[in-house]
């Protein structure tokens, strides 16, 4: 029997909608088991990633949420932007390579704003990039995962969000398997260690159903010996509807990597961003040129590379 297009349609736009926006704290969870609280400060985006204390006891393959702590609204602005990567990840990390994971390839899950066109592709074509000396340091990553720059992934498309990542309807017929969701079908294809995950939408502001989502696509990547990385986004200040509110926190209480793009672009002119408030403004991925760098995209970009640089160099113990 052929499906009902019209129950297709309404079950796309169940995802794709939203009811309303909460407050900060008016998502339920546990009470903390920790009594310590988080106080990060910015760091240079040069800097090594460290270990960060374990604040709650989390086995990644559950399925139960961590409890979440209390952390200020504002709190994202003065995490560093390049990942500060836990023991609990190297773990991870270590256990995907004994689980046969491929540690040259990792995956991007996201939006319109992961599609390969602009984000990442240059790093598999020398002649699109220039790190200059400040960032030199940089190309033995980029030599290490070549070809998952510029890879299609499977979990990349415009207009997929957190729920969408998780509904079969959105996999590719061609390359994925009966009832696989976007995410399962690209980590099954890519057979990554690392994937990035850059949600840039919440839908009608709804942040609650925003945060079950993410939780739910952060606790499958972990139960496939996955590490994930989390991304903030260009976001106007002042924002009511900001989404990387709850990005950090979801980030903390996993203990997962945070690549703190949000924070990277408050300096730039309109915040990286063009006229309509959500897409990044364009340069070329030249680092040493000054006047690209007052642009969106190549801190995007940069910051990217430097946040996959960061947790590789952590999980695989090249401090």
């Amino acid at each position: 029997m052929k499906p009902n297009k019209n129950l297709l349609l309404f079950i796309a736009c169940v995802f794709l909608t939203a009811c309303a926006t909460p407050k900060w704290g008016q998502f339920q969870s546990e009470p903390p088991t920790a009594t310590s609280t988080m106080a990060p400060t910015a760091v240079p985006m040069t800097a090594t990633a460290t270990t960060m204390p374990t604040p709650t006891t989390y086995d990644p393959g559950s399925t139960v949420e961590p409890p979440t702590p209390t952390l200020a609204p504002q709190a994202w602005k003065s995490m560093p932007i390049v990942p500060v990567v836990s023991s609990r990840m190297v773990s991870v990390y270590l256990a995907g390579l004994a689980a046969g994971r491929d540690p040259n390839h990792f995956s991007k899950i996201g939006d319109c704003q992961n599609i390969a066109t602009y984000f990442l592709s240059a790093f598999d074509d020398p002649k699109d990039y220039r790190l200059g000396t400040q960032y030199a340091y940089l190309q033995q990553t980029i030599d290490h995962f070549a070809g998952s720059w510029s890879r299609q992934s499977l979990a990349v498309k415009g207009g997929e969000n957190v729920a969408a990542s998780l509904d079969p309807l959105w996999a590719d017929p061609k390359q994925c398997k009966s009832g696989e969701t976007p995410i399962a079908c690209e980590i099954r294809v890519n057979n990554p260690t690392i994937v990035t995950i850059s949600m840039e939408e919440s839908w009608s502001g709804d942040l609650v159903k925003y945060n079950q989502y993410l939780r739910k696509i952060v606790q499958y990547v972990l139960s496939q010996n996955v590490v994930p990385i989390l991304a903030t986004r260009a976001e106007i200040p002042g924002s009511s509807n900001s989404i990387n509110e709850v990005v950090s926190r979801v980030a903390y209480d996993y203990q997962v990597p945070l690549w703190n793009f949000g924070v990277s672009i408050l300096q730039l002119p309109s915040y990286g961003l063009t006229g309509d408030g959500f897409h990044l403004s364009q340069a070329g991925n030249f680092f040493d040129d000054p006047n690209s760098m007052k642009e969106g995209w190549p801190w995007r970009n940069l910051t990217a590379l430097q946040a996959i640089d960061a947790v590789y160099r952590a999980v695989s113990g090249q401090h």
